[in-house]
């Protein structure tokens, strides 16, 4: 008997996950009620686990969440023949945006309660030409440094085999969130 890969990991845990997503809450945005004073992990968990409603733009871009941790934020994303640029290969923007999910959401896990990010510096590099003929890939995004004004990440885009696709990297500009009650 042949030994499940890394692939058919990967898509038992996005099975999950959708599970959790489909009897969640659905695509929208968390009103400043649902997160008051959470920390940016729970809000991460609660997104996860339907609890909170998850970005629109990965039911459009065909990427979910699929594990976070306190630093660390994974997305596993289709690519697919509606994300190809006239080359035939994915669009650069695709590639952008679920790293830019990775990282963004890793700084989110180090919020306190009361905190928010923005990104101020976005820099991918494409290393690999990507097609669908790679059923799934990863963006696996990490804190570098997390401090009161400003937080930074990098994060790699990798296939079920161990390939690198693109790596990036991010600084973000750290504040305080206005309260639900102002």
């Amino acid at each position: 008997m042949t030994p499940p890969s890394l692939l058919d990991d990967w898509l038992e845990e996005e099975h999950i996950v959708r599970k959790s997503l489909d009897a969640g809450v659905g695509p929208g945005v968390a009103s400043a009620l649902q997160i008051e004073g959470k920390t940016g992990l729970e809000v991460m968990q609660g997104l996860l686990s339907g609890e909170l409603p998850y970005a629109s733009i990965a039911k459009t871009l065909d990427f979910l969440l699929v594990e976070v941790s306190p630093g660390t934020a994974v997305f596993q994303g289709s690519p697919s023949s509606a994300h190809l640029n006239p080359l035939g290969t994915i669009h650069g923007g695709w590639f952008a945006t679920l790293l830019d999910s990775a990282l963004g959401c890793a700084v989110h896990t180090m919020m306190p309660p009361g905190r928010g990010y923005t990104t101020a510096d976005l820099s991918v590099k494409l290393v690999k030409a990507l097609t669908p003929k790679v059923q799934r890939v990863r963006a696996i995004g990490t804190v570098v440094h997390c401090g009161r004004q400003l937080a930074t990440a990098e994060a790699r885009l990798v296939g079920p085999d161990g390939t690198l696709y693109a790596h990036a990297s991010t600084a973000c500009l750290v504040f305080d969130m206005p309260s639900s009650t102002t």
